[in-house]
């Protein structure tokens, strides 16, 4: 019985931690995409383009904008996709740290 709470557990965080790390690779590559659209290097007149874009915007975007409203307007640099790297580092630390804590108790 006391295996099953520890395979539920570490399932638990596992997904957790992965779900964290699909978000990282998301603001990278949604950084690298917004960069590339500003330079001219990609068209979003082109629909698989513009679909890629509008998917990383819209599973970004809900965590960047409030990093946005809080951070001072810099100009034309937007620094938010550093600020949730760093947040999503925290995380990850702490659900390492809180996974250990709780598997040191069982």
């Amino acid at each position: 019985m006391i295996t099953i709470h520890y395979d539920i557990i570490n399932i638990v965080f596992s997904v957790l931690d992965w779900i964290l790390s699909a978000f990282w690779y998301a603001v990278i590559a949604a950084a690298i995409f917004s960069t590339l659209v500003s330079f001219g290097v990609l068209d979003t007149r082109n629909r698989a383009v513009w679909t890629i874009g509008d998917f990383l915007y819209r599973v970004t975007e809900p965590v960047l904008r409030p990093i946005r409203n809080l951070l001072p307007n810099l100009g034309g640099l937007d620094i938010s996709p550093i600020v949730a790297l760093i947040g999503i580092q925290v995380a990850q630390s702490l659900l390492i740290a809180v996974h250990r804590q709780i598997m040191a108790l069982l």
